[in-house]
């Protein structure tokens, strides 16, 4: 790699990087014309956005081009680079962002305004690129933002699909998936980089040998080999100059096309090879029920990990670094269990490639790696049957043999004969099928190992890495997830960001934790509540609208808006809020003047293709939407929406409208949850339970101004050792009793028995997440927020001082802990 100079960044070019509006005009026109090569009578929506978005990307270039030259000149300092390696990342549409973290939001807007273009459909153009299926993706893309915001040199190393999360549709009340064809009209802010090609190996077999000094060596020789190629997307931070890249793997053939095959007239054989190599990166998620899609999940994993060590690698070396410092470059947090095959990798790399013994190289590893964790689930924790993964990785498996040895033996010097815990600390499950362990194998490669909220981490040492944490307890630590503020408020919200900058200035989107505090002592003011609740009612009313062109149901916006978006999941208990919507219905029913606070109870979130329960969930969520929303003894105080494909965009959308959080997971299984931190953010109360971070979050806004009940994680566990047997539940409790019966007879179902008898019959006999137990603390809780929400003097104040209070919920704090606590990194 040649060596890097500065005179390019010292000379811009203003016609492409200058800032005022008609420098920006001119911009956009030169792109419409160079770059869409579109004159400008033929210029569709899509070719202005184009034109816009490259505009805005060479602002953003400018910066990126700096930083790297400030980090190469800055290389002697040896800063170390935060590598950030995720299987998801839910970026959310790129312009809105872009305009607002580089501050040029009003220069453009001027300026297709000037040129005939409305603003708003130029920012509704864009395809969102849907890389990542929830909170999982999300918090890697915020922490990117916040990493660049921080000038913390930083990659995010992820897979380039083809196609993202799916698509929602709801067809007469069911779930419909269909493809997310995002690269349709192409992307203008990635830039592809075919010089950054990595080779991945697949299947065959090992030969062993000894080199001339007598040292082991071994060849991987491989049945397929697959080339990675890099794309890169600029993620700016807010108005520092600082940018993080985003660098993600598109799989390619060796050789995409083979002439003999072809001049022998198999024209089908002549692609093969291309064909079959991108298929690696074809689609997010592949459903694993089946063995090819397993098949295929694996490969994926080890395809990204390995062209993303092979790239740091060759950065490292391409300054003139002994490989034996990578450490000291390099930061790997692997976010969640997805990329732990990376350690693995990195052993191979080291130790067959570039020669290092076995010692030296694992402490290498060691000290790159750290593990995020973000299941209390166990069967969330990711394990590969090994006759699978000995054929797809023949190589890998037997260094993760030689890890499993090694530790093994450090296990059993310490706990001598102790059989039980050694099968349980093993890398190899075998118990019935074997297994690999992905979570035992990031535990011992790691020197680290988070939580992502305090309760989370005290599980985790308590439950499913109970083992790990007794052998390596200096190993774990706990921070707490966060959420960027420029898209969650400043995009997001702008009415809120206008009021709270009118009163505090504009400092406080970068320095959340320290200047937000600064609305408590407006709480109480009158006329602040009154402009507080005039944009809470605005962003209602545009909700309001919107829901009607997507769903066809007219709500209130004066109404409560009773709000749970999220990945649909049993523990997630979104059936428990139905639940509680048939109870106040059946009030209604038995008296219909009886006094009901007007509710919009609003649904978002995607089930899992093979969760049927998740989809029967959807099911009857706009079942019981369609027997309350036409029955006229209701009279408009209750109506149920389910809002389709919940994304980015259309959370951006509905998170400033809520006036209540539903975070109501069992407690003891959320790890953390982000959404209960930008809904707060925008000032909804929350009811919730003490789970994942609803503690913290209590804990800050005040547990004056917030809605708990509920059992707590050790009572949650209690009564499940105990023989919980929830029909016991069911008959004790009428109105429980009325509810699920209504369910079970077919009210909300057209008089069919059988449609929702599995969810039924799973809540009487089994009720693995305590919904019937939780059900009257529910209900309760649910009337305390009615009789608080009559109260709009005293709901203001409760809404403000819960945004006032956020601070510590900044994805820049949690950068900034996980800087001093595990990666030791230093911004530029």
């Amino acid at each position: 790699m040649a060596r890097a100079t500065k005179r390019s960044c010292n000379s811009h070019d203003t016609a492409r990087t200058g800032q005022s509006s008609a420098e920006m005009q001119q911009a956009i026109l030169n792109h419409l014309h160079y770059t869409q090569a579109k004159p400008l009578p033929f210029a569709t929506r899509n070719d202005w956005y184009m034109a816009v978005a490259h505009t805005v990307r060479d602002q953003i270039v400018k910066n990126w081009l700096t930083s790297f030259y400030d980090l190469i000149s800055l290389s002697k300092e040896k800063l170390k680079v935060v590598s950030y390696m995720s299987s998801e990342f839910l970026l959310g549409p790129h312009l809105g962002n872009n305009l607002v973290n580089m501050d040029l939001e009003a220069p453009v807007r001027a300026a297709l305004e000037t040129l005939g273009q409305n603003p708003e459909d130029i920012l509704k153009q864009e395809v969102e690129p849907g890389l990542g299926n929830g909170g999982l993706g999300r918090l890697a893309a915020c922490y990117l933002e916040s990493l660049a915001t921080l000038r913390v040199p930083a990659v995010g190393y992820g897979i380039r699909y083809e196609f993202g999360i799916f698509d929602q549709e709801i067809r007469n009340g069911w779930q419909v998936e269909k493809a997310d064809n995002w690269l349709k009209f192409g992307n203008p802010w990635e830039v592809r980089r075919p010089d950054l090609a990595f080779e991945v190996k697949f299947g065959g077999h090992t030969e062993f040998d000894r080199d001339s000094a007598g040292r082991l060596s071994v060849r991987w020789i491989p049945d397929k080999v697959i080339m990675g190629v890099a794309y890169d997307t600029p993620v700016a931070g807010y108005r520092s100059g600082g940018v993080s890249v985003l660098r993600l793997w598109k799989s390619e053939a060796v050789a995409s096309f083979d002439f003999q095959a072809f001049n022998a007239g198999d024209y089908n054989r002549a692609v093969d090879e291309k064909v079959l190599s991108e298929t690696i990166t074809k689609v997010l998620y592949p459903n694993d029920e089946p063995e090819v899609g397993k098949l295929l999940r694996l490969c994926q994993q080890y395809f990204f990990v390995s062209c993303s060590l092979q790239d740091m690698i060759f950065f490292h070396l391409s300054y003139g670094r002994d490989i034996k410092d990578l450490s000291e470059t390099f930061a790997i947090q692997i976010n969640d269990t997805h990329p732990a095959i990376g350690i693995a990798e990195l052993m191979r790399l080291l130790v067959d490639e570039h020669t290092l013994e076995w010692d030296e190289a694992w402490g290498i590893t060691t000290t790159c790696f750290a593990y995020t964790n973000h299941t209390l689930l166990s069967e969330a924790l990711e394990k590969w049957p090994l006759p699978l993964f000995s054929s797809v990785l023949p190589r890998i498996i037997e260094i993760i043999y030689e890890i499993n040895r090694r530790f093994l033996d450090e296990v059993q010097i310490r706990f001598p004969d102790d059989h039980g815990r050694i099968a349980r600390l093993s890398l190899i499950d075998e118990t019935g099928d074997k297994y690999v362990r992905m979570a035992n194998l990031a535990c011992v490669g790691s020197h680290a190992i988070n939580g992502v909220a305090a309760l989370h981490t005290e599980l985790l040492k308590k439950t499913v890495l109970y083992d790990f944490h007794e052998l390596f307890p200096e190993k774990f630590h706990n921070v707490t997830n966060g959420v960027t503020p420029r898209r969650w408020v400043a995009l997001s919200n702008p009415g809120l960001t206008e009021l709270i900058s009118s009163k505090l200035g504009d400092g406080w989107l970068s320095n959340l934790e320290t200047e937000l505090s600064g609305l408590q002592s407006l709480a109480t003011s009158p006329a602040f509540q009154r402009k507080w609740l005039e944009v809470k009612q605005a962003n209602k009313e545009a909700l309001a609208r919107i829901i009607r062109e997507r769903t066809g149901i007219d709500v209130d916006p004066a109404s409560l808006f009773d709000v749970q978006v999220k990945r649909i999941h049993e523990y997630k208990r979104q059936h428990l809020n139905v639940l509680h919507i048939i109870t106040l219905y059946n009030r209604i029913k038995h008296d219909p003047r009886a006094k009901i606070t007007p509710r919009t109870f609003i649904f978002g979130g995607k089930a899992a293709p093979g969760y049927y329960m998740a989809k029967l969930i959807i099911k009857l969520i706009n079942s019981v939407a369609e027997v309350v929303n036409n029955d006229t003894d209701v009279a408009g105080r209750l109506k149920v929406v389910f809002f389709p494909d919940f994304n980015v965009t259309n959370g951006q959308l509905i998170y400033p409208a809520a006036d209540l959080s539903e975070q109501i997971s069992v407690a003891g299984k959320e790890a953390s949850g982000t959404g209960n931190m930008k809904l707060s953010l925008n000032g909804a109360l929350t009811i919730g339970t003490l789970d994942g971070a609803n503690i913290e979050i209590r804990e800050e806004v005040g547990e004056e101004n917030f809605f708990l009940f509920g059992l707590n994680a050790a009572e949650a566990a209690d009564i499940k050792s105990c023989g919980y047997q929830p029909r016991s539940w069911y008959e004790e409790n009428p109105h429980l009793r009325e509810a699920i019966d209504q369910i079970a007879e077919g009210v909300y179902s057209n008089g069919d028995r059988d449609l929702f008898r599995p969810l039924v019959d799973n809540l009487l006999n089994h009720d693995a997440y305590l919904v019937l137990a939780d059900y009257q603390s529910y209900i309760e809780c649910q009337d305390r927020v009615s009789a608080a929400y009559q109260n709009r003097k005293k709901w203001a104040e409760m809404s403000i001082l819960n945004v006032a209070r956020m601070g510590k919920f900044s994805s820049d704090r949690a950068i900034r802990e996980y800087c001093e606590k595990i990666w030791k990194a230093q911004p530029v």
